[in-house]
């Protein structure tokens, strides 16, 4: 698949200025800390979002990235977030989604507050974002917007109810943002890890417990992150091999829950 343009012929749109900037959510830790430390090395300028202001500066301080700390389970928090993105970098050339939230256990015990903000930070606070960012993107002419999934999104997880259903719909948002940009230079990239060793799970309040998929670094996902700003592929896997049972959920789920039930 290609970002490639069928436009009409119109005055040629310059490249802006100096090194792309992106915006990166999550970036205080984990995948978002690791995406931040790879594209410093390529020369992007950073914007720096987290909520622990402490680790955010200490990942500012490594990368060179400005710091601006928001809380994005907070209906504002997306709004003021891209004002602020604006104004410091100018102009936003890739949206990097990273910030997420988790919870283990049955869903009929999950905790109010905990479920609003996953909906929130999962699932909101990306759609948000995106429509404010987007028309900048749409104007020049190109730009990335790269989504953090999760193969629990793909399948589904026993005991991760609310968590799967958040990247669900993140999942179907990149594939429908994908047609609607379809020749406008503005990619839609979905990353779709499985476990990954940061402190995810901890934070969540269960540390991973199943045998298989066995945790990939963040900075592996990172470097999938990173290719996601050149390459013209839609959805990666992480690691690769996890594409096979996503297709094979999709082309017969009834198989793929017997064979989760039995080695999940």
């Amino acid at each position: 698949m290609t970002d490639v343009a069928h436009r009409p012929s119109r005055q040629p749109r310059l490249r802006p200025a100096g090194p792309p900037v992106a915006l990166i959510t999550g970036a205080s830790s984990g995948i978002g800390a690791a995406t931040a430390a790879r594209l410093a090395t390529a020369g992007w300028r950073l914007l720096l979002s987290g909520t622990d202001r402490t680790r955010l500066d200490d990942v500012a301080g490594r990368t060179g990235g400005r710091p601006l700390p928001e809380d994005l389970a907070k209906p504002d928090g997306p709004q003021r977030l891209a004002e602020a993105a604006l104004a410091a970098g100018g102009r936003v050339d890739a949206l990097i989604a990273g910030a997420g939230l988790g919870w283990r256990g049955a869903y009929a015990e999950t905790p109010t507050d905990t479920l609003d903000k996953m909906l929130e930070v999962n699932l909101a606070a990306p759609l948000r974002l995106t429509r404010l960012l987007l028309p900048g993107m749409l104007e020049r002419g190109r730009g990335r917007i790269v989504l953090l999934g999760s193969m629990a999104g793909q399948v589904g997880v026993r005991d991760e109810a609310a968590y799967a259903a958040t990247k669900a719909g993140l999942a179907m948002f990149a594939e429908s943002l994908w047609y609607e940009l379809r020749g406008t230079g503005v990619g839609v990239r979905l990353v779709l890890p499985g476990a990954v060793d940061t402190p995810f799970f901890a934070r969540r309040g269960m540390d991973y417990q199943r045998q298989r998929p066995r945790p990939v670094t963040a900075e592996r996902v990172a470097d999938t992150v990173f290719a996601t700003l050149t390459t013209p592929q839609d959805r990666l896997f992480v690691p690769h091999w996890l594409g096979f049972p996503a297709r094979i959920h999709g082309a017969a789920p009834g198989v793929f829950r017997r064979m989760a039930s039995r080695f999940g």
